[in-house]
């Protein structure tokens, strides 16, 4: 029956949640124009359905949904497992705007093993439910490559599709082609190899492609001995081929442990956008395949959700009947004939311990590859961060960073770098002297930059920056509040200081530090911030107490003032030149008369020599 849109009010929403049972099922949500815009599973309907319109969403998009529902469908199922199923296929099939989006897997390779006689064998995309067995999906295109040279070179499989029917081929309607002359077919369109001994080479290549290569290889050793026996050494020697091949795959094999048969692994990864769902599959103890499910968000669905999807349609997708799966947390949900385990020891921890690594290296590559196409997608991502950990009201696109430096109580200077979206702006760094604080006092320093740095922007109407790092603990964090107190600019930028041994990070009148993870990438921003300022802050001193020295050695004799020192300095670029020049080459600069003091200085300073 079509749909027809109806009114979205209030009342008519409450009529249809009234009607809903308290079964399992799974209910759609329609907007008012008639498309599903949600489709979600449920143990009980009419509580999950009802809780959407019985509380405050703080989640943006799910506010946004509960806005847009004009109308509710459901049906009713016989069990959860049969929802989860459900859910599953609809979501495919409607792909509904606020759903989780399951990553098409056309793109992944499947071998089938063709329903027909003499079955061939090859790489495919298209599953057709005509009785052909398909193993995958394949997620390296290199092993599906290696499986099939493996196939072709040892069991001389056919390539072309003609109906080899027996009646066709006793009468006699195909001939042999150039595969079968440089010996890469065995023949079977003109009867030159059985049906059942070339049906005996697919069971082998079933069985390696369901993971039992020991299998294969016990039954070709047997094979050979038999040969050897008989003395039929050349059919022996062809069958020897096809072992060490099998031997060579296996030893590729990622070998587990000959106890753990049959048993599904699942992880799971995530980041705000997006899920990865890791799947190894075990047979006979080695890893035979493994698959990464990368899920889009909808909603506000927890990890446990998205894992549950990820494990319904990757089971689906390969076709696994295995009745145990390995998981990194307990699951409230549960699938006929399955038991769920969350191992935590031996050697099933260390196959979850590997799922869970290659749920987080895929996550990684997806997040350099988006990162490649769009550097902005990491800033953003930096930002939200550093917004997040600190607790910031606004993104802190603009940070300001400061710096004391003095040596021994001389030449106090202070320095102030600024990072645009969490990258240095090298134009915008600042130096400081200090003008009002006598002697070494950082608390009194940092209060009097901090001020002039903020009096000067907002005097020019320059933009402020969303947050100020202070390079020290709590004293110097306290100055610079006091600065932006005089200022009322107090509550309008946040502020933090860092300690430099533990890396603490102290918010304005908290005594206690917080610790933010050494791993994180807003540290990382801050100490980045710190370390420059401190550079940029060291070079500026430097500079001045070299410029300090130099000035007073020049100043110091009588008759050169600061011009006429500057202009020695920016000829001959060092005092030491400056005395290794003739009274001549000095006149050119200065003069003669300034001259004669000079040379006469440096003169009696080295004792008249």
């Amino acid at each position: 029956m079509k749909y027809k849109a109806k009114n979205s009010d209030l009342d008519h929403l409450k009529e249809l949640l009234v009607v809903l049972p308290h079964q399992p099922g799974i209910y759609q949500f329609f907007d008012a124009s008639g498309i599903i815009i949600y489709i979600g599973k449920a143990k009980d309907l009419k509580k999950r359905v009802s809780s959407y319109f019985s509380k405050q969403h703080e989640h943006r998009k799910t506010a946004m949904l509960v806005r847009n529902i004009a109308d509710i469908r459901h049906m009713v199922v016989e069990s959860e497992q049969d929802a989860l199923l459900l859910e599953n296929n609809l979501i495919k099939k409607y792909q509904p705007r606020y759903n989780i989006r399951l990553k098409d897997d056309k793109s992944y390779p499947w071998i089938c093993v063709k329903n027909e006689p003499f079955p061939r064998v090859f790489k495919t995309r298209n599953l057709v439910r005509d009785g052909s067995r398909y193993f995958g999906p394949y997620t390296s295109f290199y092993t599906v490559q290696t499986l099939l040279d493996l196939f072709k070179s040892e069991y001389k499989l056919r390539t072309c599709n003609y109906n080899l029917s027996k009646e066709n081929i006793a009468a006699g309607k195909f001939k042999v082609c150039l595969e079968y002359h440089i010996g890469n077919c065995l023949g079977p369109c003109e009867g030159y190899v059985s049906e059942d001994s070339y049906q005996q080479g697919i069971m082998d290549i079933k069985d390696i492609l369901q993971g039992n290569v020991s299998g294969v290889i016990k039954h070709l050793e047997l094979l050979m001995a038999d040969m050897s026996s008989e003395l039929k050494f050349e059919e022996a020697i062809k069958i020897k081929g096809k072992y060490d091949s099998l031997k060579r795959y296996q030893s590729r094999s990622t070998v587990v442990s000959p106890v753990i048969t049959d048993v599904d692994v699942f992880s799971i990864d995530e980041n705000e956008t997006h899920a990865f769902i890791n799947y190894l599959k075990i047979i006979r103890g080695a890893i035979i395949q493994t698959f990464t499910l990368e899920i889009k968000k909808g909603l506000e669905e927890s990890t446990k959700e998205l894992l549950m999807a990820g494990i319904v349609d990757i089971r689906q997708k390969i076709f696994s009947n295995a009745r145990e799966i390995l998981v990194p947390f307990k699951l409230d949900q549960v699938l006929q004939n399955v038991e769920f385990k969350v191992p935590q020891r031996g050697d099933k921890k260390q196959l979850l311990d590997l799922s869970i690594r290659n749920a987080k290296y895929f996550r990684l590559e997806k997040e350099k590859q988006v990162v490649l196409k769009n550097p902005q997608v990491k800033t953003d991502r930096i930002l939200n961060a550093i917004k997040k950990d600190l607790q910031l009201q606004e993104l802190p696109e603009l940070i300001e960073c400061f710096d004391n430096s003095n040596l021994q109580g001389t030449h106090p200077v202070a320095a102030c770098v600024v990072f645009k979206n969490a990258k240095p702006l090298k134009r915008e760094y600042r130096h400081f002297n200090i003008k009002t604080v006598e002697g070494p006092n950082d608390f009194a320093s940092m209060e009097e930059v901090v001020y002039r740095r903020y009096k000067r922007l907002l005097d020019e109407e320059k933009p402020l920056p969303q947050l100020i790092v202070i390079d020290g603990g709590k004293g110097q964090l306290s100055s610079a509040v006091n600065a932006l107190d005089r200022l009322n600019l107090r509550g309008k930028i946040s502020i933090i200081g860092i300690a430099k041994r533990l890396e603490e990070i102290y918010f304005p009148g908290d005594s206690i530090p917080v610790y933010i993870s050494k791993n994180s990438e807003t540290l990382k921003v801050i100490q980045q911030l710190r370390d420059e300022a401190h550079r940029f802050g060291i070079t500026f001193h430097r500079n001045k107490r070299s410029k300090s020295f130099i000035g007073s050695e020049l100043n110091g004799i009588e008759g050169i003032g600061e011009k006429t020192a500057e202009k020695l300095l920016k000829e001959f670029k060092s005092v030491k030149n400056i005395q290794n020049q003739t009274e001549e080459q000095i006149a050119e600069v200065i003069g003669k008369a300034k001259a004669k003091i000079v040379t006469t200085y440096f003169s009696s300073k080295d004792g008249g020599k």
